[in-house]
């Protein structure tokens, strides 16, 4: 290990460093070959002396056909392998242990499906896919576990989302990698790898609301008069049905399918109008200012229940 970087804890940081490496190596020595040629032509040929002119090269088919080629295999190489690494980073595993972050100006606020929140620490247990559903209260951010080789922007208005699976437990920290004001660089957590048995204990401990996310979610269906529209048993009203409703393929009018997901579910809440599903009405009206963030939180994880 490399005691200059972060301990590498996820299970692909080490696929990370690997092409962090390579590219370094190669740049090293493709910048040895560069300079060291320049130098020793500039030695070789500096001075008036006739004789130590070169002669005229008209062509050479083998190097110019050579210095194209190796770096194109070079190139195609890193592309390949980048993509690769990029798309096991990004691409979270199904059935992902989920927990909801939310980025304010200057922390990090957890909440787990239990309905627990804690700020800027957060318990996940070893050896399990964790992902991070994220938004922000007010500017963008940025969350950055340099230990688990993993960042994301946290942007307002929207969800983004990244995973990581450690490998050892211990205590690792967490930056704001985009500068959000005066007390960016105070926007600090720390992540918390522990065994399962100790996580249970900590998630069991004061869990605060009482009603887990989904449970909440289910109240808000009654409380905001969603029950009038849309059915959760498969039946038509007037809405379309939320049997299901998680990740299922929506068509909608004069647009492309889309998929179910956290931004889908914000925007059909606040803007019902910007997206309707085709062979209903554009009835429903706009829920901005009247349901708050943690609400669609709760409703979203709601959804996740309903198969």
């Amino acid at each position: 290990m490399n005691h200059n970087l972060p301990p590498a804890i996820s299970t692909f940081a080490g696929d990370y460093d690997s092409l962090f490496y390579f590219l370094v190596w190669a740049s090293l020595i493709a910048g040895i070959i560069m300079l060291g040629g320049m130098i020793y032509f500039i030695v070789k040929y500096n001075g008036r002396d006739d004789s130590k002119k070169t002669a005229y090269i008209t062509h050479n088919s083998f190097l110019e056909f050579a210095w194209s080629f190796i770096p194109l295999v070079l190139f195609m190489g890193v592309f390949v392998w980048g993509g690769a690494v990029y798309y096991k980073q990004r691409v979270a595993p199904e059935g992902a242990m989920e927990i909801q972050l939310t980025a304010r100006q200057w922390l990090w606020e957890f909440e787990y499906k239990n309905g627990k929140k804690s700020t800027n620490v957060a318990y996940v247990p070893v050896g399990v896919p964790i992902k991070m559903v994220m938004t922000s209260a007010d500017v963008i951010h940025s969350f950055y576990i340099p230990s688990m080789r993993t960042k994301q922007d946290v942007v307002p208005g929207m969800y983004s989302s990244l995973w990581f699976e450690a490998k050892e437990t211990g205590v690792f920290q967490i930056f704001c990698a985009e500068f959000c004001g005066t007390n960016h660089s105070a926007m600090l957590g720390k992540i918390h790898v522990v065994e399962m048995d100790e996580y249970k204990a900590w998630l069991q401990a004061e869990e605060g609301a009482g009603k887990s996310l989904a449970e909440r979610g289910a109240d808000l269906y009654k409380n905001k008069g969603c029950v009038a529209c849309h059915s959760i048993d498969g039946t038509k009203i007037i809405g379309p049905s939320f049997k299901g409703v998680w990740g299922r393929t929506e068509q909608i009018e004069n647009g492309p399918n889309i998929v179910v997901d956290e931004n889908y579910v914000r925007e059909s809440i606040l803007s019902p109008q910007a997206k309707i599903v085709k062979g209903f009405p554009p009835t429903m009206p706009p829920f901005q200012g009247v349901v708050s963030e943690d609400e669609i939180k709760s409703i979203i994880e709601w959804f996740k229940t309903l198969k």
